[in-house]
C-alpha cells in the first residue's frame, strides 16, 4: 500500500497525532497534509489536499479529522472519483471499504475518542472492496460522478 494521506483541522489535531503514532506502530507510512500545532485552518482546504492526492493516485487511501467528520467527507466527496465516508463505529468502517470502496475515512474528534479512532483505522485498513453485489452500486456511483463532474 502506498502512503496514507492524513489531515485535520484544529479540532482534530490531537486525534491526528494519535493516529499517526498508531500508523507508525503498524509500520504504515503516511503523509501529513496539516494542520500543524496551534494552526487554525478551514477544513475544506485540508480535505481538498487529501482528496486530490487520492484522485491523482499519489495515495490510495486517506484519513481526515474535524469536529464531526461530516464537513471533511462532504468536501472530499466533491473531488472527482473520490469516495469518503464518516465512520464512528466498527461496522461502518468495514462496510465503507467492503461495500462502498471508500478511499477516505473521516472522523469527528468531538464525537469519538482516539482509542476508537485507532480501532476504526485498523478495521478500515484491513478491509478491501469485496465487489460482488456491491460492484454495480459502486459502478453507478462512479457513473453519476462522471455525469455531473464539472469540467
Amino acid at each position: 500500500m502506498k502512503k496514507i494521506a492524513i489531515g485535520c483541522d484544529e479540532n482534530g489535531f490531537e486525534m491526528k497525532e494519535a493516529i499517526k503514532a498508531h500508523l507508525t506502530e503498524l509500520g504504515v507510512e503516511y503523509e501529513d497534509y496539516g494542520c500543524g500545532p496551534g494552526e487554525t485552518v478551514l477544513y475544506p482546504e485540508i480535505a481538498r489536499r487529501v482528496a486530490v492526492s487520492i484522485m491523482e493516485g499519489k495515495h490510495e487511501r486517506g484519513i481526515l479529522i474535524c469536529g464531526t467528520g461530516l464537513g471533511m467527507a462532504i468536501t472530499a466527496n466533491k473531488i472527482p472519483g473520490v469516495r469518503a465516508a464518516t465512520c464512528h463505529d466498527v461496522y461502518s468502517a468495514e462496510r465503507a471499504r467492503k461495500s462502498n470502496n471508500a478511499q477516505i475515512i473521516t472522523f469527528g474528534a468531538q464525537v469519538i475518542g482516539t482509542v476508537l479512532a485507532n480501532k476504526l483505522v485498523d478495521v478500515w485498513l484491513a478491509s478491501e472492496f469485496a465487489g460482488g453485489r456491491s460492484q454495480p452500486k459502486v459502478d453507478l456511483i462512479d457513473e453519476i460522478d462522471r455525469e455531473f463532474r464539472r469540467q
